[in-house]
């Protein structure tokens, strides 16, 4: 089987570094690009096709609840999962409309994080 190609987009660089390194431990996951903001990562979804999108809600430029519904229509293959410490049940609702498969804290233990994607049903 094919490892799950995995896409972190976040604002935040020590965020984005800090996943890249823990999921590396994740034999069945492989890390295959970043974005800082939603715009970034709806243009590299469409260069490097990545199976799940790990996804911030709140950056600047694009915000991720609008990138997640544009990645979604415009790559429905692609899985995005949200990330964030954003605990409104509004917010979650609306990446849940936008197309997100799942929502996790950014609390979350990276076995949980893993869980997640693994869940995913892709790969």
């Amino acid at each position: 089987m094919n490892p799950i190609r995995v896409m972190i987009v976040d604002d935040h660089d020590a965020v984005r570094q800090g996943l890249r390194f823990s999921l590396r431990i994740f034999d069945e996951l492989q890390f295959v690009g970043a974005a800082g903001n939603g715009i970034e990562a709806i243009n590299l979804c469409g260069q490097i096709h990545p199976d799940v999108v790990l996804m911030d809600i709140k950056m600047p430029v694009m915000d991720g609840v609008v990138a997640t519904r544009l990645i979604r229509q415009s790559y429905p293959g692609i899985q995005v999962i949200a990330l964030t410490s954003d605990r409104d049940p509004e917010t979650f609702q609306a990446m849940r409309q936008a197309g997100a498969i799942g929502y996790l804290l950014k609390s979350a233990s990276i076995d949980e994080i893993a869980k997640a994607i693994l869940a995913s049903n892709v790969g």
